[in-house]
Protein backbone atom coordinates (compact mmCIF):
# COMPACT_ATOMS: atom_id res chain seq x y z
CA UNK A 1 0.00 0.00 0.00
CA UNK A 2 1.42 3.02 -0.94
CA UNK A 3 -1.35 5.75 0.13
CA UNK A 4 -4.44 5.86 1.82
CA UNK A 5 -7.35 8.57 1.77
CA UNK A 6 -10.56 9.09 3.79
CA UNK A 7 -12.37 10.89 0.53
CA UNK A 8 -12.21 10.69 -3.29
CA UNK A 9 -10.93 14.18 -3.84
CA UNK A 10 -7.85 12.32 -1.44
CA UNK A 11 -8.06 9.23 -3.56
CA UNK A 12 -7.37 10.95 -6.56
CA UNK A 13 -4.51 13.44 -5.22
CA UNK A 14 -3.17 10.52 -3.77
CA UNK A 15 -3.59 8.56 -6.76
CA UNK A 16 -1.81 11.05 -9.01
CA UNK A 17 1.06 11.82 -5.98
CA UNK A 18 2.02 8.10 -6.26
CA UNK A 19 1.10 6.73 -9.57
CA UNK A 20 0.14 3.45 -8.14
CA UNK A 21 -0.42 -0.19 -10.13
CA UNK A 22 -4.12 -0.55 -8.88
CA UNK A 23 -6.04 2.21 -6.83
CA UNK A 24 -8.49 0.73 -4.53
CA UNK A 25 -11.64 2.63 -4.10
CA UNK A 26 -14.88 2.37 -2.33
CA UNK A 27 -17.93 3.23 -4.17
CA UNK A 28 -19.78 5.91 -1.24
CA UNK A 29 -17.59 8.02 -0.06
CA UNK A 30 -18.06 12.04 0.61
CA UNK A 31 -17.82 14.55 -1.36
CA UNK A 32 -17.77 12.78 -4.76
CA UNK A 33 -18.99 9.32 -5.25
CA UNK A 34 -16.57 6.72 -6.54
CA UNK A 35 -17.62 6.82 -10.28
CA UNK A 36 -16.27 10.26 -10.36
CA UNK A 37 -13.29 9.32 -8.72
CA UNK A 38 -13.10 6.24 -11.04
CA UNK A 39 -13.21 8.53 -14.52
CA UNK A 40 -10.74 11.19 -12.91
CA UNK A 41 -7.95 8.51 -11.80
CA UNK A 42 -8.12 6.94 -15.27
CA UNK A 43 -8.13 10.41 -17.23
CA UNK A 44 -5.07 11.39 -15.00
CA UNK A 45 -3.32 8.01 -14.63
CA UNK A 46 -4.26 5.64 -17.59
CA UNK A 47 -2.00 2.77 -16.47
CA UNK A 48 -3.54 2.48 -12.95
CA UNK A 49 -6.35 0.36 -12.68
CA UNK A 50 -9.09 0.72 -10.35
CA UNK A 51 -10.80 -1.81 -8.40
CA UNK A 52 -13.79 -1.01 -6.41
CA UNK A 53 -14.37 -2.63 -2.98
CA UNK A 54 -18.42 -1.54 -2.23
CA UNK A 55 -21.24 -3.15 -0.27
CA UNK A 56 -23.22 -1.72 -3.13
CA UNK A 57 -24.39 -4.03 -6.12
CA UNK A 58 -26.68 -2.84 -7.67
CA UNK A 59 -26.64 -3.64 -11.83
CA UNK A 60 -26.77 0.45 -12.94
CA UNK A 61 -24.15 1.28 -10.36
CA UNK A 62 -21.94 -1.28 -11.26
CA UNK A 63 -22.68 -0.65 -15.17
CA UNK A 64 -21.89 3.39 -14.55
CA UNK A 65 -18.38 1.97 -12.73
CA UNK A 66 -17.19 0.18 -15.40
CA UNK A 67 -18.14 2.42 -18.11
CA UNK A 68 -15.96 5.25 -16.20
CA UNK A 69 -13.18 2.85 -16.13
CA UNK A 70 -13.13 0.50 -13.67
CA UNK A 71 -11.55 -2.70 -14.38
CA UNK A 72 -12.67 -5.17 -10.92
CA UNK A 73 -15.09 -5.11 -8.49
CA UNK A 74 -15.39 -6.46 -5.54
CA UNK A 75 -18.20 -6.78 -2.84
CA UNK A 76 -17.16 -6.60 0.89
CA UNK A 77 -18.81 -9.66 1.50
CA UNK A 78 -15.93 -11.10 -0.22
CA UNK A 79 -13.23 -8.83 0.19
CA UNK A 80 -11.54 -11.42 2.97
CA UNK A 81 -10.93 -13.96 0.27
CA UNK A 82 -11.19 -12.44 -2.76
CA UNK A 83 -9.39 -8.48 -1.97
CA UNK A 84 -5.82 -9.63 -2.87
CA UNK A 85 -6.60 -11.97 -5.88
CA UNK A 86 -8.14 -8.97 -7.22
CA UNK A 87 -5.10 -6.83 -6.65
CA UNK A 88 -3.21 -9.12 -8.13
CA UNK A 89 -5.56 -9.72 -11.55
CA UNK A 90 -5.63 -5.84 -12.01
CA UNK A 91 -1.87 -5.28 -11.63
CA UNK A 92 -1.33 -7.52 -14.61
CA UNK A 93 -3.91 -5.51 -16.33
CA UNK A 94 -6.85 -8.70 -16.07
CA UNK A 95 -10.05 -7.34 -15.06
CA UNK A 96 -11.56 -9.10 -11.92
CA UNK A 97 -15.20 -9.70 -10.60
CA UNK A 98 -16.62 -11.41 -7.88
CA UNK A 99 -19.04 -14.42 -9.05
CA UNK A 100 -21.68 -12.59 -7.24
CA UNK A 101 -20.66 -9.39 -9.72
CA UNK A 102 -20.46 -11.41 -12.37
CA UNK A 103 -23.98 -12.95 -12.25
CA UNK A 104 -25.78 -9.16 -11.80
CA UNK A 105 -23.66 -8.39 -14.75
CA UNK A 106 -24.88 -11.43 -16.92
CA UNK A 107 -28.56 -10.78 -15.42
CA UNK A 108 -28.61 -7.06 -16.47
CA UNK A 109 -27.06 -7.91 -20.34
CA UNK A 110 -29.47 -10.19 -20.95
CA UNK A 111 -32.70 -8.61 -19.27
CA UNK A 112 -31.32 -5.13 -19.70
CA UNK A 113 -33.87 -4.46 -17.26
CA UNK A 114 -34.14 -1.15 -16.80
CA UNK A 115 -33.69 0.71 -20.23
CA UNK A 116 -34.37 3.63 -19.06
CA UNK A 117 -31.61 4.29 -16.96
CA UNK A 118 -29.20 4.12 -19.45
CA UNK A 119 -30.89 7.31 -21.40
CA UNK A 120 -28.08 9.84 -19.72
CA UNK A 121 -24.59 10.01 -20.31
CA UNK A 122 -22.47 8.88 -17.77
CA UNK A 123 -22.00 12.77 -16.77
CA UNK A 124 -25.36 13.46 -17.02
CA UNK A 125 -25.65 10.46 -14.45
CA UNK A 126 -23.55 12.43 -12.18
CA UNK A 127 -25.26 15.18 -12.23
CA UNK A 128 -28.83 13.85 -11.47
CA UNK A 129 -27.44 11.65 -8.46
CA UNK A 130 -25.85 14.74 -7.45
CA UNK A 131 -29.02 17.46 -7.73
CA UNK A 132 -30.94 14.24 -6.28
CA UNK A 133 -28.31 14.74 -2.98
CA UNK A 134 -29.51 18.51 -2.71
CA UNK A 135 -26.13 20.28 -4.54
CA UNK A 136 -26.75 23.22 -5.91
CA UNK A 137 -25.47 24.04 -9.35
CA UNK A 138 -21.96 25.84 -8.19
CA UNK A 139 -21.46 23.29 -6.09
CA UNK A 140 -21.60 20.22 -8.05
CA UNK A 141 -19.59 22.63 -10.71
CA UNK A 142 -17.07 22.05 -7.90
CA UNK A 143 -17.44 18.78 -7.00
CA UNK A 144 -17.26 17.31 -11.16
CA UNK A 145 -14.28 20.04 -12.18
CA UNK A 146 -16.53 21.59 -14.79
CA UNK A 147 -18.02 24.95 -15.60
CA UNK A 148 -20.89 26.30 -14.11
CA UNK A 149 -22.40 26.81 -17.64
CA UNK A 150 -21.79 23.32 -18.51
CA UNK A 151 -23.54 22.08 -15.13
CA UNK A 152 -26.57 24.30 -16.75
CA UNK A 153 -26.44 23.00 -19.97
CA UNK A 154 -26.04 19.05 -18.74
CA UNK A 155 -28.78 20.13 -16.05
CA UNK A 156 -31.40 21.92 -19.07
CA UNK A 157 -30.73 17.94 -21.41
CA UNK A 158 -31.15 16.29 -18.60
CA UNK A 159 -34.36 17.53 -18.44
CA UNK A 160 -35.26 17.27 -21.84
CA UNK A 161 -34.14 13.96 -21.87
CA UNK A 162 -36.23 12.67 -19.22
CA UNK A 163 -39.15 14.85 -20.41
CA UNK A 164 -39.63 16.53 -16.98
CA UNK A 165 -40.30 19.98 -15.72
CA UNK A 166 -38.87 20.46 -12.00
CA UNK A 167 -35.74 19.43 -9.82
CA UNK A 168 -38.81 16.83 -8.25
CA UNK A 169 -38.54 15.44 -11.74
CA UNK A 170 -35.22 14.45 -11.64
CA UNK A 171 -35.22 13.32 -8.44
CA UNK A 172 -37.43 11.05 -8.59
CA UNK A 173 -35.41 9.39 -11.81
CA UNK A 174 -32.80 9.21 -9.25
CA UNK A 175 -34.59 7.14 -7.30
CA UNK A 176 -36.57 4.82 -9.76
CA UNK A 177 -33.09 3.78 -11.41
CA UNK A 178 -31.27 3.61 -8.12
CA UNK A 179 -28.91 6.43 -8.82
CA UNK A 180 -29.65 6.96 -5.05
CA UNK A 181 -31.20 5.18 -2.14
CA UNK A 182 -34.49 6.55 -0.98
Amino acid sequence: MVAEASDCNEAISQAVATNPDVAVLDYAKPLINGIEATRQIRARLPNTDVLICTVHDDDLLICNLLHAGARGYVLKSDAGSQLLAAIHSLAHHKPFFTSKVCDTLLDTFLTLSNPKAFRLSELQRDVVQLIAKGHTNKQIAELLNIPLRGVELERAQIMRKLEVSSTFGIVLYALETGLIEP
